[in-house]
């Protein structure tokens, strides 16, 4: 199996787990301040997007040699 099909499984895998523990973890954060919602949701919006890049760069880099 080439990268590319292998990073999109576990892209789709990873970003399932990482919803749903986004969303168990935002129960207990409800109750909280504002400001503290606000820090929690802007956080998990925007983690996910440090190792989603790194597995593109890394499925890209086998398609790179074969131009």
């Amino acid at each position: 199996m080439s990268r590319i099909p292998m990073a999109v499984v576990v892209f789709l895998v990873c970003f399932a787990a990482y919803v749903a523990a986004a969303v168990a973890l935002a129960d207990h954060v409800l109750g909280l301040h504002w400001t503290v919602q606000a820090l929690y949701f802007v956080v998990a919006g925007i983690a996910w997007a440090w190792p989603a890049r790194w597995l593109m760069f890394w499925a890209a880099r086998a398609t790179q040699g074969n131009e």
